[in-house]
């Protein structure tokens, strides 16, 4: 293979992740946008996960598109560009593997404990992907994943720990769980055959 084949190859390659990347976060911007013309206030993705309900179940996978405001989603974005890209490196199924995951713990989690109110935002994402970059080298010992661990330590460990604490406004069961979800996906991923 050619050297200028193999750039080609390569340029395919992150192309297509960060498309999947931009989509994912993309389509949380649409909501967002479409929602700030609704004069109720209202969500066209639904109410979120509202706990112990079976009315809105479907709002487990709609919460992480859904946001109360713009600095909602400003605070979830970059997160999801950052981590999502680390998640990417491992390649597009691994991303929407733990991406399922963490968004099924989240909002399930959240879904069984959360406090009484509609629950919304894609932070449960954020935090299972920061669950899943710390474990994963517990449980595949490669140098490249303790790099990253130690990369996402430095930047997220402080708002790790305070977004875990109980306060008004703040689903920190969805950080929680979400956070429980990326070391499950952690794990089975480690157990999966590598897909090439």
């Amino acid at each position: 293979m050619s050297a200028r084949s193999e750039m080609s190859s390569f340029s395919a390659v992150v192309s297509r992740r960060a498309i999947v990347l931009f989509v994912f976060v993309g389509i949380m911007w649409a909501v967002r946008i479409a929602d700030t013309f609704r004069p109720d206030g209202s969500s066209i993705a639904g109410v979120g996960v509202i706990p112990r309900t079976t009315d809105h179940l479907a709002g487990i996978l709609a919460a992480p598109f859904i946001h109360a405001n713009w600095p909602h989603l400003f605070a979830n974005t970059l997160p999801l560009l950052v981590l999502g890209s680390m998640v990417l490196l491992s390649g597009v199924s691994e991303f929407l593997f733990v991406t399922i995951v963490c968004v099924l713990s989240a909002g399930a989690g959240t879904w069984l404990f959360g406090g009484s109110a509609n629950h919304i935002g894609a932070s449960g994402v954020v935090f299972g992907y920061v669950g899943y970059l710390l474990a994963r080298p517990a449980f595949e010992r490669r140098i490249w994943f303790a790099l990253i661990t130690l990369v996402v330590a430095a930047l997220y460990g402080t708002a790790l720990l305070w977004s875990v604490v109980p306060r008004s406004g703040i689903s920190w069961t969805a950080h929680f769980f979400g956070f429980v979800g990326g070391v499950v996906a952690a794990r089975l991923s480690a157990m999966r055959p590598a897909v090439r």
